[in-house]
């Protein structure tokens, strides 16, 4: 999967906005507010960064060792850094939707209705 195809994939989730908070380099996708992805638009191999469980993400990590790794410049505990390029694009579809859904748990009972949930 490459950035844009991840990019894609964020942006058709609901309640998702995509902004440029911490520099022009790096893509942040929110829902309702709160980030849930991100990607760097210039690093090679491609990354992207995600939200996981903990318990899942150190599963991760073994299972895909050097292409999941704890999250580059994020709380190591609670997100993953990816790279795209390596992974099955299924894998990293399921790793967006995990993510999403974890934020989206933490928002108001009422706007996850209004999310669908």
């Amino acid at each position: 999967m490459n950035v844009e195809e991840f990019r894609e994939y964020c942006i058709l989730k609901k309640g998702v906005t995509e902004e440029f908070p911490f520099d022009e380099h790096t893509l942040v996708f929110k829902v309702m507010g709160k980030m849930f992805a991100l990607v760097a638009l210039e690093r090679l191999p491609s990354q992207a960064n995600l939200k996981c469980d903990p318990e899942r993400a150190i599963a991760l990590r073994e299972m895909h060792d050097g292409n999941i790794i704890p999250g580059y410049h994020m709380s190591k505990v609670h997100w993953n850094t990816l790279y795209l390029e390596i992974l099955s694009p299924d894998l990293i579809k399921e790793l967006i939707d995990h993510s999403y859904d974890l934020v989206v748990l933490k928002l108001p009972k009422r706007v996850q209705k209004e999310l669908g949930n």
